[in-house]
């Protein structure tokens, strides 16, 4: 199939086509996961079901629905849908697909036409900029597809012409809802085969495939084509998916007890400064498919209230972590995980910033708030000074190191002292200032 053959993807399905392929979805209604765009009255819904969109580039890790997407477009469009293979087309195929679409708009009164490029940040720089007129003027309504950073990958020109939309990874309850309706489709799926699929084996294949649906759904079908019927059933154990997925199931409750209780000797054992038994509790969490937003969530906390000032780094390097999860995704973001894992076991320890809060909100909720000290309330409207605001004040600059002894509570909190720093890392120098300016 060439360029132009490729045509407008009206065809309902190859039935020799592998399964993943066959059940991309047909319309937005089977479309699984990806609400936060394609939820009813979202923008990109609205514009595909108008066919008034522009230019967009889709952005998301593999198996979350970005070539499926294009071709539930080509199918509502009234458009002239064309692919182009970013790795083995050059300049030349462009454009003959510019001209064509020319064409298209001058003898055929053709509206537009939609060039659909999958992995469009392996198109180089020669190649982009021959797109970006077509694109600029209208000619070319550009789809492209990417798992890396569009901002990063491709021109600058384009990405401006173009609306950015991020899928994001799906969840292992969306992958399972692909799973079952296979199972269950009768014209695209194995709906024909009579299948028993235990609920282990179904939480395997959606948990492991890392939020890649084409995955999960490849892997089901080598399970099911592969099991000798037994009575002309086919059952699929736990045993059989982990074949077909060529990963071992390990026992981890996502739901239950088994979630919360290694979440808690991952976070206990980093608090024990054991670098070893963390790395083994993160690597069976990611192994079993948790959700690495809830591991680094857990990090950001465990950050501040058990390491806090003792490193104030730590803090730095969690966010770092949660950013690096964000951007890459799995399996990738393994590796500053697991970076961030062994930093906060090996940082010292102190709870200090979590005492000294606990400590203020104790005394504001069983204390009388008092007024702000008349020296330190606001001077910039007028009649402030009249009524006495700042006056008394001491503006610390204008003291030896920056520093003069001043109240700063309200008299009936005055002697208080929330913060108590303790001796480790970084803390222990504080310790000696906040002591001497006591």
């Amino acid at each position: 199939m060439n360029l132009f053959e490729y045509a407008t993807c009206k065809q309902n399905f190859d039935p020799e086509a592998p399964l993943a392929v066959r059940m991309r979805p047909q319309n937005l209604d089977e479309f699984i996961g990806q609400e936060e765009i394609l939820g009813p009255g979202k923008l990109l819904r609205r514009a595909i079901e108008t066919d008034a969109f522009s230019s967009l580039i889709l952005y998301g890790p593999p198996g979350s629905g970005k070539t499926s997407l294009a071709q539930v477009i080509s199918r509502l469009s009234q458009a002239e849908f064309v692919k182009l293979n970013s790795v083995t087309s050059g300049v030349k195929e462009i454009r003959e697909i510019i001209q064509s679409a020319k064409d298209q708009r001058t003898y055929y009164q053709k509206k537009k036409t939609i060039l659909f490029v999958d992995e469009i940040h392996h198109l180089n720089k020669s190649q982009q900029d021959v797109l970006l007129p077509a694109v600029e003027d209208g000619i070319i309504v550009l789809i492209g597809a990417t798992t890396e950073n569009p901002y990063f990958e491709v021109n600058a020109a384009l990405i401006s012409r173009s609306r950015v939309f991020r899928l994001r990874q799906l969840t292992p309850a969306e992958i399972k809802i692909a799973l079952q309706r296979a199972l269950q489709d009768e014209e695209r799926g194995l709906g024909l085969y009579q299948v028993e699929i235990s609920a282990e084996a179904l939480d395997h294949l959606a948990h492991t495939a890392n939020g890649d649906i084409r995955n999960a759904l490849s892997a089901l079908e080598m399970a099911v084509l592969t099991t000798i019927p037994q009575q002309g059933v086919r059952k699929i154990t736990l045993d059989v998916a982990e074949d077909a997925m060529q990963r071992r199931a390990v026992q981890y409750d996502h739901r239950g007890d088994q979630h919360y209780d290694v979440i808690s000797a991952f976070i206990k054992s980093v608090r024990g400064s054991d670098p070893d038994a963390a790395l083994y509790w993160l690597a069976l969490m990611l192994y079993s498919g948790e959700n690495p937003r809830f591991i680094v969530r857990r990090l950001l906390i465990l950050a501040a209230e058990d390491i806090g000032l003792a490193d104030p780094q730590a803090l730095l390097i969690a966010q770092a972590t949660a950013t690096a999860v964000e951007w890459i995704g799995m399996p990738e973001a393994r590796i500053p995980l697991a970076q961030a894992t062994i930093y906060l076991s090996l940082a010292p320890k102190s709870n200090s910033a979590y005492l000294a809060i606990e400590k203020a909100l104790h005394a504001v909720e069983t204390k009388p708030t008092g007024p702000v000290p008349l020296h330190l309330r606001d001077t910039h409207y007028p009649g402030a000074r009249t009524l006495g605001h700042g006056q008394g004040y001491r503006y610390p600059h204008d003291y030896p190191g920056h520093y003069v002894k001043q109240q700063y509570l309200p008299d009936s909190f005055s002697d208080q002292c929330f913060y108590q720093p303790s001796k480790q890392g970084w803390e222990a120098q504080w310790q000696s200032k906040k002591n001497n300016k006591n």
